[in-house]
């Protein structure tokens, strides 16, 4: 199965860029995945083919109409794909919504230009999710679409070889990854972990764990409270309930 990407955009031009080349470009190429775009402006009805105005209540800069934005959703047909709109007022993506969406058929992704969406879209259309990459504010959506569709794409069978190349990257097990070193063994006086030289792959992997949980724990403290979370959860998954007294 393809895994189709629908780009709804105003500069069409920007795909796939990118994810022309490399493991992506080559996946593309041996139909893997595929990416369509859609230009916005096509759906405008006036001579001006005009896609936002100002915004009601006044400020700054302009807003994409609601109506032009649901003409050009509405010509791209679902399928089962999820729908996402790229805006700093989204949540935060996670690697876990990522494989998700890898796993399905494909995705569908509006990208937001000058101060964002008309509000009544996402009231009319309540299935488009309101996505963000972090917190900041990019001069449009295409560069965070690009991004999303690299994290999907890595994921298809097939695309970064082993099916386990990726289980130890940073987020999937709601850690960021151990540090990696290389040859030369030793540069500008700084050597190589020793007990990487070891051979001893149960130190090894220890040595990683570790490095991983600390590294965590000091750059991100929001996942290493989320880790904490989860690790002192039954295996169930479910919260133990407090007994009730016998009848």
């Amino acid at each position: 199965m393809t895994f189709a990407a629908t780009i709804l955009t105003l500069y069409p031009e920007m795909f796939p860029g990118p994810l022309g080349v490399s493991l992506a470009g080559r996946a593309m190429a041996e139909g893997k995945w595929a990416c369509e775009t859609v230009q916005i402006r096509d759906f405008a009805t006036d001579k001006h083919r005009t896609v936002d105005d100002t915004p009601a209540g006044g400020g700054a800069g302009m807003v994409l109409k609601c109506d032009v934005l649901a003409r050009a959703l509405d010509s791209a047909p679902a399928a089962g794909r999820p729908i996402l709109a790229m805006t700093p007022r989204g949540k935060p993506v996670t690697q876990a919504r990522i494989r998700e969406i890898a796993e399905g058929p494909g995705v569908i992704i509006l990208c937001g230009r000058f101060e964002g969406f008309d509000e009544r879209l996402f009231e009319a259309r309540p299935e488009i999710e309101q996505v963000s990459l972090a917190d900041i504010v990019l001069s449009g959506g295409e560069m965070a679409a690009l991004t999303i569709l690299d994290a999907c794409i890595r994921l298809l069978p097939g695309v970064m070889g082993a099916a386990s190349s990726g289980d130890d990257e940073s987020f999937e097990q709601s850690l960021i990854e151990y540090p990696h070193y290389t040859r030369p063994q030793e540069w500008e006086g700084r050597t190589i972990p020793e007990v990487l030289r070891s051979g001893d792959h149960a130190k090894i992997a220890a040595w990683r764990k570790a490095r991983s949980e600390d590294d965590t724990r000091l750059r991100r403290p929001d996942l290493w409270e989320r880790h904490k979370g989860v690790r002192v959860q039954p295996a169930s998954g479910a919260r133990r309930k407090d007994k009730e007294p016998d009848q």
